[in-house]
């Protein structure tokens, strides 16, 4: 294995702060995303349609990001396995980089016609793909850096911080531009939170390019673990593990695309309130997330990782009811105090989810196992979550969509105790894999 010049400490803190602007830039440039889709990209991009079908479609673009996803995470799971995360993660974010810029670049339907939503689609397939890799190659540089098990719960939980720093400068962003005029908006501000990728983009690739490898990796290939097909190797050991991981991964990833993409719709054009103000309110949200994380990562070292996350999509469970009764009073006030406290609840959650998922999988395919979960997860229910909320909303009302939400916390609890059974149990073995040799 190559011997570093760096202590170990440096290599830890470069390896955590990469992991977490590359993640920041990288969820900054899905929630903007998110944002143009609830705002601007149905009548720019689809006014061929009536309003509500130009915003379904515009929300079915916004899902094209998660079907990539998992191809994503199979391509750069493979890579990020068989020679490195390093090398993965400079790449996905060169991908997404270029591709959000792009956007910002991007002619309208009255410019070229059908070829603008094609152009569109094909973009967002592009971030889907390098999220694939991001998130998961991240939590491993983070986690895989670390040394003891609460060292590697507080790294995740930095990667995991990049989630709220991404939609705090998403959202500052389309304050920024919301303050214009319609006419001004639509023509090019929105495009403006887009083209700002180019410049994070040149300095998260300085960031990246002065990690180093993970430990794990450098290790599994000094002990010659590395195997050639790791998808295939995920699927034959840790089916199961991978089916709960997908399951436990639910809230993490849906709770934030609703509140920041279909809330938005929701809030702005069938309760008719004001876009400045659900803008503002998510950006409060966004720091509350940002500030209670690491106090979450401080209560799981005392209480324990899993308990915190149970704890907490048990209270988003049950603030359910509280928290759809505050949208529907058109009160921001009475909305923002239900939804703080869903945050403290879900984000209690999200902060141990990269360590969680982490721990789950082997470190010869750990890349491969932990990007396919989240993946899948994505496909399943993170991108078409503002797309089937909006389908239940209009087919079963407001409480139609509250018991939607509802069953996306018991998914989730379900994965969660499904893939804690999986940890003790290879945590098991590795332990007595270790005795094995002082007994022979």
């Amino acid at each position: 294995m190559a011997v570093s010049a760096l202590p170990e400490s440096t290599r830890r803190r470069r390896a955590v702060f990469g992991a977490f602007v590359g993640t920041a830039i990288e969820w900054y440039d899905f929630f903007i995303f998110g944002m143009a889709a609830a705002l601007v990209f149905g009548p720019l991009f689809f006014p061929s349609v009536d309003p509500l079908t130009g915003l379904l479609a515009s929300f079915a673009t916004f899902w094209v990001g998660f079907l990539a996803r998992p191809l994503g995470g199979i391509l750069f799971g493979h890579l990020g396995d068989r020679f490195g995360r390093k090398r993965v993660l400079v790449a996905t974010l060169f991908l997404m980089g270029i591709g959000t810029t792009a956007i910002g670049l991007l002619p309208t339907y009255e410019q070229v016609g059908p070829l603008a939503p094609v152009l569109l689609v094909l973009l967002r397939a592009a971030q889907g793909l390098a999220v694939g890799g991001e998130w998961a190659g991240a939590t491993l540089m983070a986690t895989e850096s670390g040394g003891s098990s609460s060292d590697r719960t507080k790294a995740g939980m930095w990667v995991q911080q990049g989630s709220p720093a991404g939609s705090i400068l998403a959202t500052l962003m389309f304050l920024m531009v919301g303050v214009l005029d319609d006419d001004a908006f639509f023509s090019w501000g929105w495009r403006v939170p887009f083209l700002l990728s180019a410049v994070l983009l040149a300095v998260g690739m300085w960031i990246r390019s002065r990690v180093e490898e993970s430990n794990d990796f450098e290790q599994t290939k000094e002990h010659r673990e590395v195997v050639n097909v790791p998808l295939v190797h995920v699927m034959r050991t840790s089916s199961v593990v991978v089916i709960f991981g997908t399951l436990a991964s639910v809230l993490g990833i849906a709770a934030a695309f609703f509140q920041n993409t279909f809330l938005i719709s929701w809030w702005t054009t069938e309760l008719g309130n004001p876009r400045e103000e659900i803008l503002q309110l998510g950006f409060a949200m966004a720091v509350l997330q940002f500030i209670w994380q690491p106090i979450s990562a401080r209560i799981a070292g005392r209480w324990g990782r899993e308990r915190v996350m149970i704890a907490g999509v048990l209270l988003s469970l049950a603030i359910t009811a509280p928290y759809f009764m505050g949208i529907l009073s058109g009160n921001i006030w009475f909305l923002g105090a239900m939804q703080a406290i869903l945050v403290i609840g879900a984000c209690a959650y999200y902060a141990m989810l990269s360590s969680f998922l982490s721990a789950a999988f082997q470190p010869n395919v750990r890349y491969t196992g932990v990007a396919l979960a989240n993946g899948l997860c994505a496909v399943a229910i993170g991108g078409s979550t503002p797309l089937i909320a909006q389908t239940v909303l209009g087919a079963f009302g407001p409480w139609g969509v509250a018991v939607f939400f509802a069953l996306l916390c018991v998914a989730t609890l379900v994965g969660i105790i499904g893939a804690r059974g999986a940890i003790v149990r290879r945590t098991a073995r590795e332990v007595e894999q270790e005795r094995e040799p002082q007994t022979a």
